[in-house]
């Protein structure tokens, strides 16, 4: 309960902290607000003062003398159940605040999968209550980019749409990884292992990791002088199930094949379930490689072979990139794209 005493105490103010430090009220806002016309050893007193005080800023009306609002916003396009239940999204978050650490951003996560949530969202994504936006999970379809962009709002994409991977698209910025370098490599992968019939099973082509994973699964095989056969190829949706389905279907349109590159580890581990279910062996029969080198591709049965690609480093990536936005600072190129490499275990 509040006492007597801490009501008449009240709340430190900025005039209190400029008392105890010894410097104007001005010098304090300053300090506050993080200009850096101030002097360290003014910064110092400030601080000390802030600190034995106690002093917590007005953050409503700090934001009207910056214009900001110190919060960012995570939104992903995807169902509760997968953002909190699928590595991926749990090694994105650590990596965005890990890249914000060293600022005032807080940082708020939204799923935006169901009319209602998407429509909250767009409520909520303006000036008013966020500084710049990070988007994730983005499909072709999706209305949130553009609606960014008209309300002046600053939004750095983890990974592209399928779109922007057609030449002469319009730029944006973006983080991602080599997803078409990192598939050739694993296909290339079961190729010089003796494979013959080497499937795949893709992810959703109205995503650009899912079309960029495809087309260097196609160039291997295009380089190896084979015939790029529809019937190898199946499709999911980045989940177990999904990975699952789709290798039942191979198994029924070739039932020949003896090797299969999985656009990601979740999918992978689903692929195994049917290989198991259908009595192949794992890689005697049929070698698998997957693509993330999540924890789920060192607990498979058999352990994973797989693509790393650098999760948490992408969430730092997106997040520097959004701060360096926010603050219009220099930037030499509006996108990262993280390397790949193999992960070699026991299923290829």
């Amino acid at each position: 309960m509040t006492t007597q005493r801490t009501r008449s105490l009240g709340r430190p103010t900025l005039d209190a902290v400029a008392a105890r430090a010894g410097v104007g009220r001005g010098t304090v806002s300053r300090v506050v607000n993080g200009s850096p016309q101030v002097s360290p050893e003014a910064r110092a007193a400030v601080q000390a003062a802030i600190d034995e005080l106690g002093y917590v800023p007005n953050r409503a009306a700090r934001a009207l003398v910056t214009q900001r609002t110190d919060s960012v916003a995570l939104v992903v396009s995807e169902s509760e159940e997968r953002v909190f239940g699928e590595p991926f999204f749990a090694g994105i978050v650590r990596g965005i605040s890990s890249g914000l650490l060293d600022t005032q951003m807080q940082l708020w996560l939204a799923m935006a999968q169901s009319p209602a949530e998407r429509e909250r969202v767009e409520h909520h994504l303006t000036n008013q209550h966020v500084d710049g936006v990070l988007l994730l999970s983005l499909h072709d379809s999706d209305p949130l980019p553009t609606l960014l962009e008209q309300r002046n709002l600053p939004a750095v994409l983890g990974g592209r749409p399928a779109r922007m991977l057609q030449p002469g698209a319009q730029a944006a910025y973006f983080v991602d990884v080599d997803n078409a370098g990192g598939a050739r490599l694993a296909t290339e992968y079961l190729i010089a292992g003796g494979r013959q019939r080497v499937a795949t099973i893709a992810g959703p082509q109205d995503m650009g990791v899912g079309v960029a994973r495809l087309a260097g699964y196609r160039e291997a095989v295009r380089l190896s002088g084979r015939p790029a056969a529809e019937d190898l190829i199946a499709y999911g949706d980045f989940s177990e199930g999904s990975g699952t389905a789709a290798m039942h279907r191979l198994l029924e349109l070739s039932p020949d094949l003896d090797a299969v590159f999985v656009a990601s580890d979740l999918m992978a581990c689903g692929a195994l379930r049917a290989l198991r279910d259908a009595g192949r062996r794992v890689p005697d029969d049929v070698a698998v490689v997957g693509f993330e080198d999540a924890p789920i591709a060192r607990q498979a049965d058999p352990p994973l072979t797989t693509v790393y690609q650098p999760v948490e480093e992408m969430g730092r990536q997106m997040a520097r990139l959004l701060v360096a936005r926010i603050r219009r600072e220099p930037m030499e190129r509006p996108y990262v794209l993280l390397d790949t490499h193999m992960v070699t275990r026991a299923s290829a």
